[in-house]
């Protein structure tokens, strides 16, 4: 399915390397996920807070792209789809070099018993 251009801009970069809101609380993720429409950057559902849905959520922004090394699927939040969707802007992962689950330091040895 496409995605159209309803919830996607572009133009807009990434709010960051990292989910924000692990970024402001000392969390942690094991995916990332950035919002179409505004650029801002959660963690995954997998993730022990689900930062992206939560963001879509709170401002009804429907559609996310993945923000990993390698992948550029589309998910279209409120049909529960994949989409496609036209090239964001850079960049359009995360560093490859931040590990995964990350960010490095911050990730739990038994990280596997809190993920969903």
């Amino acid at each position: 399915m496409t995605a159209g251009r309803q919830g996607i801009d572009p133009e807009v970069a990434p709010s960051g390397p990292g989910c924000v809101e692990c970024e402001e609380t000392g969390g942690w993720w094991v995916h990332l996920r950035r919002c179409a429409a505004c650029g801002h950057v959660g963690c995954c559902d997998t993730s022990p807070s689900q930062h992206a849905t939560a963001h879509f959520e709170a401002t009804g922004h429907p559609v996310m792209q993945s923000f990993e090394p390698g992948e550029d699927w589309f998910w279209d939040f409120t049909r529960s789809v994949g989409v496609t969707g036209p090239r964001l802007a850079d960049p359009q992962s995360r560093p490859e070099e931040q590990p995964v689950p990350g960010p490095a330091g911050r990730v739990p040895e038994d990280w596997q018993d809190h993920i969903h």
